[in-house]
């Protein structure tokens, strides 16, 4: 008899739900995160993954080209010729490296630099081996490129100052970007950041470096997974930065060097009309490609030693006391605040007595009775101690400012002297001392604590001349749009006061015993007025006065008297107004004005002045000294108007 059939009841348990429902929480999961990457985030990893295939390079801008007023280049952008080499294409660096010392200059210690930097890149990252060659180096690397493996020559553009030394304190020069550059500004351009980048260090290409310097451009390139070079897809070129034109004339500016060579000077031409640097030379000079290339440390030391100071720019950052080429202010804030007449004389018997001490004049045997033409044309110290005790200094401060002297003038170059004219509130803050009758005689010729850039006498001998305020201008065009300015505002000076100061200067270069009558120009047409200056760099002791003060030439170099002249010419209708100083040239008639004079010369006639515009005394000389230079390439003065 069958038995009937018992199926066994299937119980589900409460672990068994939870386990499901964890798996299919899991599952869940998983699938919603598969459609979140498959379809809602599909094109963000699309694009990351693009991005990882692709990379964004910037491409450095051509960088602005710098000219002088007439369109003749200063600073421009040349090839730069360089060898490159890349690790994993060469199976002997030191092997490789070693034939390329055959071919071009590679010294042992710049070999080792470029393998020690290969050892620290990517193997497929190329290296610059050297750069800066010539197109003969160049082309022996190339013809021998099969010999090289992993050589590769290269051209990009450098930065190249064809006028050597003659621009080197106006325009500077560029170098690598430096970590004290990156921490100087707050929000770097990504430019700055490109290995061997060139900025502006010092000068215009410093001052003006955003103009200059342009905007980047980007090139896309694919790469594969180890960040190798694929392919270029996309390039943008950059945009390439402002052309500049100086106010400077090329000419007159070498001209200048040469005629200051082997002394310690500076010498600034202003435009009288515009204000325009037509000049400013400061000698001697550095050849600023010597920087851009890498400068040797025996080659630095030496520019920094000099005691001359090539590095620095004396024709606006020097400050020297302006010696008696300031008394036209003292004059003018006498004659302004009617302290002085025309005709009322001064006294001279040789030193001015303020109680039990003596002020002395140039002049041993002193001047006699001097009026105010007659203390410019001869000098007379004596006159301007009296004349500035009565006027006083708040007043001739306040001058020497309407001048120019003791201000800053903007103009786009490092380090620009503000100079220094004291008032009494000035020296107690400073000195914490009462301000003395003898301070007062000390500055109204020009001493003590009275200061002036070679800038600032110019620009003081344009406002006299013009009896405008002339400003200083040294950028003449950006892009070829000139950088007007509005016509300069008159002086709040009478012409009286300012004729009688101007027939004073034109005395001191043109009459009788005028103190620069050697440096006269002879053609009526073209006079020029002027003043000589001679400031003291050392202290005459009682002792020295009593057994015979020391000339400057048996002087040690360091210790005789700057000279100076200012001057402007043509007399009658001033076109060109100029200052000169030779750091411890002595007398300012001697050393001084004779450069002033032919630098006025090439101004006015251009390279070749015609013998009649000098001293007859002095034709035969001149002559001789053309016979033997090499002829000169004709060209005209400098011109003055406002077109760029």
């Amino acid at each position: 008899m069958r038995r009937p059939s018992q199926t066994t009841p299937t119980y589900v348990t409460r672990r068994g739900l939870m386990l499901l429902g964890l798996k299919l929480g899991v599952v869940g999961g998983l699938g919603y995160r598969m459609r979140q990457l498959q379809v809602e985030q599909a094109d963000t990893f699309r694009l990351l993954a693009e991005e990882n295939r692709v990379n964004i390079r910037l491409l450095p801008p051509a960088r602005g080209l710098i000219f002088d007023r007439n369109g003749k280049p200063i600073a421009v952008n040349q090839q730069n010729y360089r060898v490159t080499v890349v690790r994993e294409q060469t199976d002997n660096p030191e092997e490789t490296l070693h034939k390329l010392s055959r071919l071009i200059p590679l010294p042992p210690d710049r070999q080792e630099k470029v393998l020690k930097e290969m050892r620290q890149r990517s193997a497929f990252v190329p290296v610059t081996v050297t750069e800066h060659l010539s197109w003969e180096e160049i082309a022996r690397v190339a013809a021998n490129a099969p010999a090289l493996p992993g050589v590769t020559t290269e051209v990009g553009l450098t930065r190249h100052y064809p006028e050597l030394e003659n621009f080197a304190h106006i325009v500077g020069y560029v170098g690598p970007v430096s970590e004290r550059d990156l921490n100087r500004v707050e929000d770097p351009d990504p430019l700055l950041q490109i290995p061997d980048f060139q900025i502006g260090k010092t000068g215009i290409e410093q001052r003006v470096e955003g103009g200059l310097r342009g905007g980047a451009g980007n090139s896309r390139i694919e790469v594969n997974a180890a960040g190798r070079v694929m392919r270029e897809l996309e390039r943008t070129e950059g945009i390439a930065g402002q052309d500049l034109h100086l106010t400077i004339d090329k000419e007159l500016q070498a001209y200048a060097l040469k005629r200051m060579a082997g002394q310690s000077s500076a010498a600034v031409v202003l435009d009288v009309k515009t204000g325009e640097i037509i000049v400013s030379a400061s000698a001697p000079s550095f050849d600023p490609n010597a920087f851009v290339f890498g400068i040797s440390t025996g080659n630095w030391n030496e520019l920094l030693n000099d005691p001359y100071r090539p590095l620095s720019n004396k024709a606006v950052s020097g400050a020297y006391p302006p010696g008696s080429t300031f008394k036209m202010v003292v004059a003018l804030a006498a004659l302004e605040a009617g302290v002085v007449g025309p005709g009322e004389t001064v006294y001279c018997p040789g030193h001015y007595q303020l109680g039990r001490r003596r002020f002395h004049c140039w002049k041993r045997g002193g001047h006699g009775h001097t009026d105010l033409n007659e203390s410019l044309k001869f000098s007379c110290d004596v006159y301007y101690y009296d004349v500035a005790r009565r006027v006083g200094i708040e007043k001739i401060t306040a001058m020497a400012n309407r001048l120019g002297i003791g201000i800053k003038h903007d103009l786009p170059l490092p380090a620009i002297s503000e100079g220094l004219t004291p008032t009494k509130a000035w020296k107690r803050r400073v000195h914490d001392e009462d301000w003395l009758v003898g301070d007062t005689l000390n500055s109204g010729i020009g001493q003590g604590f009275m200061l002036a850039s070679p800038l600032q006498l110019a620009v003081m001998t344009a406002r006299i001349a013009s009896g405008r305020e002339i400003t200083p201008r040294l950028i003449r065009a950006v892009e070829g749009q000139p950088t007007a300015k509005p016509p300069p505002a008159e002086l709040d000076i009478s012409e009286q006061s300012l004729g009688l100061v101007r027939r004073g200067m034109f005395d001191v270069v043109n009459g009788r015993r005028g103190t620069a009558r050697r440096s006269r120009i002879v053609d009526p047409e073209n006079r020029m007025a002027g003043k000589t200056g001679t400031s003291q760099v050392r202290i005459i002791t009682p002792e020295e006065r009593a057994r015979g003060v020391f000339k400057n030439k048996d002087l040690p170099w360091e210790r005789r008297d700057h000279a100076l002249f200012v001057s402007y010419a043509p007399y009658t209708d001033p076109r060109y107004a100029m200052a000169v100083i030779v750091e411890h040239g002595g007398g300012g008639s001697v050393a001084a004005a004779p450069i002033a004079r032919d630098i006025m010369l090439r101004c006015l006639y251009g390279p070749v002045p015609p013998l009649e515009a000098y001293p007859a005394e002095e034709r035969d000389k001149i002559e001789a000294l053309r016979a033997a230079e090499p002829p000169v390439e004709e060209t005209p003065p400098p011109s003055t108007s406002d077109r760029a």
